[in-house]
């Protein structure tokens, strides 16, 4: 059964505006819409709004825009920025990068459940498909259909919906390991009880992982979904990691002391 609470989905982004008009075709093409779409904007540039203002007219739900200053990667300040200006219950959240299988948000929506958060998968797309695909990108009303046999896509299981074997594909644990805030999604009111994300976290390097070790330190269960929230990530360089030591000792202590939330998280200005 679909839940019935209003959800929102939320797309982090910077300075990618032909990979974020994919993934808003990909939103558009929704079997079930979110309530609305909020961009959470790490500062990208004037491109980037052009992209967000001529995809606007072909949703039919409201897309905000939600950005701050360019002042190096701050994903964990914009997100939580983004939750703030959400109006939804529930929250789903995705990359810019990421092109979203139709049933996507009907997906989510299936597989939510109070007193757990949901991580998804994501197939990959090779560099050289993703290349020919943003080379061919010159419709407004266009974006590849893709699926686990498609040229260039690789980790295929990933890639498979297959909502009639999803017990299969669904297990329940007490672990943050493996959390991507590229396919995640958990009530807004839990996010608000952990003080969402961590704002000292700055620069790449897992900030969805540190929020889900605190997530579990309350009790809520990290549920695991496969054959079903299928998204195909294009492929790009990878960010630089000099922070990932401070992120990877700011997560031990997090585990370690059974924190249950932050102080410089969603509740500060």
């Amino acid at each position: 059964m679909i839940s019935s609470a209003k959800s929102s989905l939320i797309i982090s982004t910077y300075n990618w505006p032909e990979a974020l008009r994919f993934c808003l075709q990909s939103v558009a093409d929704q079997k079930i819409m979110p309530a609305e779409v909020i961009i959470a904007d790490d500062g990208s540039g004037p491109e980037t709004r052009a992209v967000i203002e001529a995809m606007r007219p072909l949703l039919s739900v409201p897309l905000l825009h939600v950005w701050h200053e360019d002042r190096g990667f701050r994903k964990a300040e914009i997100l939580n920025k983004a939750v703030q200006h959400s109006s939804g219950e529930y929250l789903i959240q995705v990359d810019g990068d990421v092109i979203l299988h139709p049933f996507f948000i009907q997906d989510h929506l299936l597989a939510s459940e109070l007193g757990a958060f949901v991580r998804g998968t994501r197939a990959r797309i090779t560099e050289a498909r993703t290349s020919e695909l943003l080379s061919s990108l010159d419709s407004a009303s266009s974006y590849p259909s893709l699926h686990a046999l498609s040229p260039g896509v690789y980790n295929r299981l990933n890639a498979l919906r297959l909502p009639w074997l999803q017990s299969l594909g669904e297990r329940k644990e007490m672990k943050s390991r493996d959390v991507r805030g590229s396919n995640l999604a958990f009530w807004k009111a839990d996010f608000v009880r952990v003080n969402g994300y961590n704002n000292d976290l700055q620069g790449w390097g897992h900030e969805d992982e540190e929020l889900a070790v605190r997530f579990i330190n309350n009790a809520i269960v990290k549920k695991i979904v496969k054959l079903r929230a299928v998204q195909f990530h294009l492929h790009h360089k990878e960010q630089p990691r000099e922070h990932e030591p401070f992120h990877a000792h700011t997560i031990q202590k997090a585990m370690s002391s059974k924190i249950k939330t932050c102080s410089n998280g969603y509740g500060r200005d």
